[in-house]
């Protein structure tokens, strides 16, 4: 019997958003073929991971179009109905402290903009083909650093998602006559366990809802874009912070 499955694929899965939307899309009978630099975990329970894992680099050009070509075959012809460019870095200094505008090396910045940055177009152009037989959909990652000053994420990684806001606008002009729309979110702070107690503490005060948002609902937004209800919806980033942003 064959595959109807609408297909998504997405970068970054391993962990907190990434990890959360993989369930979320799972959960509503869709095909999710997961990119990460890393080889499919043999202590991971998802049972339709290793088939729909591919290990790709996104800090090398030369991978992500061997990743591209890779993705196509592994689609067999299908239709790709998302992408979802969730994979993101921010280096620290030695010390764990922000590398700011002052301290972050050249090639610092130059590996967060080609992960953060260039991998995402790179894979939207490579599967424009793809989404465009699917009318499908792009969401991209950003984040609330892309907007204002942040305690904890470098300048390299701050510029790099305000950099991809305004590429997901770009994006949605001119992918918009193939049919595919090109969305963003920028999520502010997520409870994830990356985040200590000391950080939580601090973070929260400054939030209208006094809480952290948890990746389900970030993950609920991204199924939201990818979806027929949002049909209309083209060249929005969706702040996902609690009103921290206001």
């Amino acid at each position: 019997m064959a595959d109807t499955r609408p297909i998504l694929i997405l970068t970054g899965a391993s962990r907190g958003i990434g990890h959360a939307t993989v369930k979320r899309f799972s959960s509503e009978g869709w095909r999710v073929i997961t990119c990460s630099r890393h080889a499919f975990p043999d202590n991971c329970p998802w049972p339709a991971g290793p088939e729909d894992h591919l290990q790709v680099d996104l800090a090398d050009p030369g991978s992500i179009e061997n990743g591209i070509n890779e993705l196509k075959e592994r689609l067999e012809g299908r239709p790709l109905n998302a992408l979802v460019n969730n994979a993101g870095i921010s280096p620290k200094m030695n010390d764990d402290s922000r590398m700011d505008s002052l301290k972050t090396p050249m090639e610092v910045w130059q590996y967060v903009f080609q992960v953060n940055f260039f991998a995402p177009i790179m894979l939207a152009r490579g599967l424009s083909g793809q989404l465009k037989d699917a009318q499908g959909a792009i969401v991209n990652v950003t984040s609330i650093a892309g907007s204002r000053v942040h305690h904890f994420a470098g300048t390299a990684y701050a510029t790099s998602k305000a950099a991809l806001a305004s590429l997901t606008r770009e994006m949605a002009s001119d992918f918009g006559p193939l049919g595919v729309r090109v969305n963003a979110i920028a999520p502010g702070e997520i409870k994830t366990d990356i985040l200590s107690p000391e950080t939580e503490k601090e973070l929260v005060p400054e939030i209208p809802m006094h809480r952290l948002g948890t990746t389900e609902e970030v993950a609920n937004t991204i199924y939201f874009l990818c979806s027929e209800q949002a049909a209309y919806v083209n060249g929005a980033e969706i702040h996902i912070n609690g009103g921290q942003h206001v």
